[in-house]
C-alpha cells in the first residue's frame, strides 16, 4: 500500500511515523516533508497551494491513500481534487474546511445550530468595533479579537483593555498585518476554565473520539506572550472524565456533524474542537478540521489501533464498528523553537545532541523545522524546530522525560516553555 502525507511539520511526523507501524503500508511519500520526515518516507518538492498538481502527481505513482495535515490545501479545496480524479482522501471538502477557513462562518454556524460558545460579534472597520465596545455586548475587558482567516495560529489577540483592542484592530483592518486574514474581525468575551482539545474521527457517519489533549498556544510560561502555533501538549488517561466526554459528544460535536449535514456538507476526516470547560459548561473556542499541531504528537503514540486502519475506514465510509485501543500511558510534547519565534523565527542554525535526546526511555523526536544543508548538517529552518515527545506510566514521569531529552538538543536561540503539563485544576 503507497500512502501519501501532505504537510511538512511535527504533526506530519507524527503521522508518518505511525503509519509506517502497519506491514502492509509499502511506502510512504511526504510533501514536503522534512529532514526528520526524510528518513522515513520519500519527500516530494511540490506545491501545496496546487491542489489539482497534487491529484495529478498522486494518480501516477498509484497512491492508494492520502491524509493531509495542514489546514491550508484543505481550505483551499485539495480533497475536492482528489475525489474529482476518483483518489482515497482522508479531510473534509473545501465546503467542511471553513469551519476553519473563516472564524466568522464558524461562529455564525455555532449559532444556527445553538452549539454552546463565547458571546461574539462581527466587524469589518475600527468603528464597528468601537460601536460594539460601546454597546457593552461582549460584558467588557478583556475581550478576544480574532481574525477571520487562516493565520497559522497567530490571529488570536487577548487583549486587556479598549485601547490595546483598537491597536490591535487598526493592524489587521487598516494596516493589513495578516493580510486578507485580518479583512473581517471576530470580537468575542473572553472565557475562563481549563483549556481541552477534543477530536473525533469521523467518515460522515460514524464518529470515533480520540483521547483528549491540551495544548499550549501562548509562547511563554504562564501563558504569557504571544499566541503560537502550539508550543507542546500532554494527553493523560484521567484527562476528562465519561460524563463529561458524552456531554461534548452529544451537545458538541454532533449538533457539529449535523448541522452540517443540514446545510448540505458532510464532514469526513479529523474534527477538532477547541474548547474551554467553563463553570457554565464546555464551550467551543474554536473549530479545525485536521488533526491538531502538537496534539497529533501526544496522540498518535497512545493510540494501539493501526493507524492505517482509521485512515482508511474514514476514506471508504467504514467507520462503524471500528474500535479504538489506547494505551494507559500519559504523553507530554515540549517544542523547541527557534529564535524569534513566532513574529520572525530564524533559520540556519546547526541541530545537536538528538542523538542523545533519543536515547532517554519513552522518547519520540518529531521533525518541525528542520533540512540539511549542503554540508549534510541539520539546521533549523522554521518557528517550530523539534517536538520532543515522552511516554511515561504517569504524567509527571513523561513530562521528567520530555524535558530531560529536550536538556539534550540545543542550537542557538532555542525557545521553549518550561510548565508543560504542569499540575493543572481538575475541569
Amino acid at each position: 500500500m503507497k500512502v501519501l502525507v501532505l504537510g511538512g511539520g511535527g504533526r506530519e511526523s507524527a503521522m508518518v511515523w505511525k503509519i509506517l507501524q502497519a506491514a502492509r503500508v509499502e511506502k510512504v511519500y511526504c510533501v514536503p516533508g522534512n529532514a526528520g520526515i526524510a528518513r522515513m518516507a520519500e519527500c516530494l518538492d511540490l506545491d501545496l497551494k496546487k491542489p489539482d498538481k497534487l491529484a495529478a502527481v498522486a494518480k501516477d505513482l498509484g497512491i492508494h491513500l492520502t491524509v493531509c495535515g495542514p489546514e491550508p490545501p484543505l481550505v483551499m479545496g485539495v480533497a475536492d481534487a482528489f475525489t474529482r480524479l476518483g483518489l482515497r482522501f482522508v479531510g473534509p471538502s473545501r465546503a467542511a474546511a471553513c469551519l476553519e477557513g473563516s472564524k466568522v462562518f464558524a461562529k455564525e454556524f455555532m449559532s444556527r445550530h445553538h452549539i454552546p460558545t463565547a458571546t461574539f460579534a462581527v466587524c469589518e472597520t475600527v468603528e464597528e468595533a468601537e460601536d460594539i465596545f460601546d454597546s457593552n455586548l461582549l460584558d467588557g475587558f478583556p475581550v478576544v479579537v480574532k481574525a477571520d482567516g487562516l493565520a497559522a495560529g497567530k490571529g488570536v489577540f487577548i487583549v486587556p483593555d479598549r485601547e490595546q483592542a483598537l491597536e490591535v484592530i487598526r493592524g489587521l483592518l487598516i494596516e493589513r498585518r495578516l493580510g486578507e486574514a485580518g479583512r473581517r474581525i471576530v470580537l468575542e468575551e473572553c472565557l475562563s476554565g481549563v483549556e481541552t482539545s477534543f477530536l473525533v474521527f469521523t467518515d460522515g457517519k460514524a464518529m470515533l473520539p480520540l483521547v483528549p489533549a491540551r495544548d499550549y498556544k501562548r509562547l511563554g510560561d504562564g501563558d504569557t506572550g504571544p499566541n503560537t502555533g502550539g508550543m507542546g501538549a500532554y494527553s493523560s488517561p484521567d484527562m476528562l472524565e465519561p460524563g463529561l466526554q458524552r456531554k461534548i459528544l452529544r451537545h458538541i460535536v454532533q449538533p457539529t456533524l449535523t448541522g452540517l449535514q443540514s446545510e448540505g456538507t458532510t464532514f469526513k476526516g479529523v474534527l477538532y474542537v477547541g474548547l474551554m470547560l467553563t463553570e457554565q459548561g464546555p464551550k467551543v473556542l474554536e473549530y479545525n478540521v485536521r488533526l491538531g499541531d502538537p496534539e497529533a504528537q501526544v496522540i498518535l503514540p497512545r493510540l494501539k489501533t493501526p493507524f492505517i486502519d482509521v485512515l482508511t475506514a474514514i476514506a471508504d465510509g467504514t467507520l462503524e464498528g471500528l474500535e479504538l485501543n489506547w494505551s494507559d500511558e500519559s504523553a507530554v510534547c515540549v517544542v523547541l523553537a527557534a529564535e524569534g519565534y513566532p513574529e520572525a523565527p530564524v533559520s540556519g542554525h546547526p541541530i545537536t545532541g538528538l542523538e542523545k535526546a533519543a536515547l532517554h526511555p519513552g522518547v519520540l523526536l518529531f521533525h518541525a523545522g528542520t533540512k540539511r544543508d549542503e554540508a549534510g548538517q541539520l539546521i533549523t529552518s522554521g518557528g517550530r524546530v523539534i517536538g520532543v515527545t515522552a511516554l511515561g506510566d504517569t504524567l509527571a514521569q513523561a513530562r521528567q522525560r520530555a524535558y530531560a531529552a529536550a536538556a539534550e538538543i540545543e542550537f542557538a536561540g532555542k525557545q521553549y516553555r518550561k510548565d508543560i503539563a504542569s499540575p493543572q485544576p481538575a475541569p
